[in-house]
């Protein structure tokens, strides 16, 4: 876990992690959130609506909007303040994404900062786009 301070934070700055979405997330969502759409649910009804197969939960995905800023920017001083985030394309279970987020905004004044995040996979195609406003506590 990273532990940038307020100060130590530079517009442009960026960090990234890779997490392999698995059946077993997929399971545990629906658990939680007792979502039963059939679209995340049931292959052969995603394949009628010309899917490839289950489509993973965009909040599932989502969610890791949660890790990049707790675990990588800022870390452990994050605390996530607002976030908008847009679906480009589905995600699949099994498929590998990179999550990059890159500091575009610092604001002294109420210490917090800006945060535009890209989600792709490995063909590079983006999955997700997102940005969170985040105050750095310390």
């Amino acid at each position: 876990m990273n532990e940038y301070r307020f100060d130590e934070i530079q517009v442009g700055q960026e960090e990234s992690f890779e997490i392999t979405i698995t059946e077993e997330m997929m399971e545990a969502f629906k658990t939680v959130t007792e979502d039963v759409n059939p679209l995340h649910n049931d292959s052969s009804y995603a394949k009628e609506k010309g899917f490839e197969g289950k489509v993973v939960f965009g909040m599932l995905t989502a969610s890791f909007l949660s890790t990049m800023a707790g675990v990588y920017m800022p870390g452990k001083y994050s605390l996530i303040q607002s976030v908008e985030v847009k679906f480009a394309k589905p995600v699949f279970p099994g498929e590998k994404l990179k999550f990059t987020g890159k500091v575009s905004e610092k604001n002294d004044t109420f210490r917090f900062i800006v945060l535009k995040v890209n989600a792709v996979n490995e063909a590079g195609e983006k999955k997700v786009k997102a940005s969170m406003q985040i105050g750095v506590m310390e």
